[in-house]
């Protein structure tokens, strides 16, 4: 066996025998270790809202504050949907949540594929302004938007409530759906409009259709961030027959003694079932429409 065979043959052994070194099995261990308490601490103020849910009002009103219920019950559910009637904010949110999904989806496809096919000069200033719009302080627009709102009779109305959401939505949806349009090659509409089709038909049924991972995680984020708002439907919603659910759970089971947290917090848990089990689905595609056009 020559010398450079015998090295050739060491040199893995050596590469494992430092990988098993105590110092990298010490890093490893702390890295998950503060994984596991961040994921803990992350995650324990929902399992403390579960755990509220489940108690009996009894156990409320004695201040308990064991981890764990002492005698499990459903009926705290059961009253929100019969004594509470928070079946009709939930349809009220899923109708909010809906419109607005469906109407960002359309505008965002739109102005995303005209920003990804024009040569305009500064469009990545133009994006990042676009991207920056969605971090802007929602609160500093509830006030003009009040008065506009008044002036048009869009208070206390779905539509304008629905208008107001793609505040949260149409920035980043526009940012998405240009970055997923921008990563299509331009043969397969160019094929399109050399055979006569118009640039609304090609967009419709050939870009799209390519495009439907970022359509589906646009999609996705929308409703999400429709579903959980809560500022703008406050300050728009007047009448509790047309209150969010979000808005409905502040009022949930109040009276002038004592607040019922158990009936909140099983409210809580509901709202949140489907987005969580929305996310738990669809976290590749949420994660992969983030990271759009990353690497062009």
């Amino acid at each position: 066996m020559t010398a450079t065979t015998e090295a050739a043959w060491r040199r893995p052994i050596r590469r494992q025998a430092r990988a098993a070194t105590p110092g990298r099995l010490a890093r490893r261990t702390g890295f998950f270790l503060l994984l596991a308490i961040f994921v803990i601490v992350s995650l324990f103020p929902f399992y403390w809202i579960i755990d509220t849910s489940l108690k009996t009002p009894q156990e409320i009103s004695a201040g308990t504050t064991s981890l764990l219920p002492g005698h499990v019950t459903f009926s705290n559910y059961i009253d929100d949907f019969t004594q509470q009637d928070f079946i009709r904010p939930l349809l009220n949110s899923i109708l909010v949540a809906g419109c607005a999904t469906i109407i960002t989806v359309v505008l965002a496809a739109l102005a995303g594929y005209a920003l990804s096919r024009t040569n305009i000069r500064f469009k990545p200033a133009f994006l990042a302004f676009i991207l920056v719009a969605n971090f802007f302080p929602v609160i500093a627009m509830v006030g003009p938007l009040f008065t506009v709102y008044r002036r048009l009779g869009l208070l206390d109305s779905y539509p304008g409530l629905i208008i107001a959401d793609l505040i949260y939505t149409l920035p980043l949806a526009t940012f998405l759906m240009s970055s997923y349009f921008s990563q299509i090659p331009r043969s397969l509409e160019e094929a399109a409009l050399v055979d006569g089709s118009t640039r609304l038909n090609t967009l419709r049924k050939i870009i799209v259709p390519v495009a439907m991972p970022g359509v589906f995680t646009t999609a996705i984020l929308a409703f999400m961030l429709t579903w959980n708002d809560f500022l703008l439907a406050l300050s728009f919603m007047t009448s509790p027959s047309r209150y969010t659910a979000t808005v409905a759970i502040v009022s949930l089971g109040q009276s002038p003694y004592q607040t019922y947290y158990n009936l909140i917090d099983a409210a809580v848990v509901i709202i949140s079932l489907p987005i969580a089990l929305l996310v738990l689905f669809a976290q590749r595609r949420i994660v992969s429409g983030l990271t759009a056009g990353s690497f062009r």
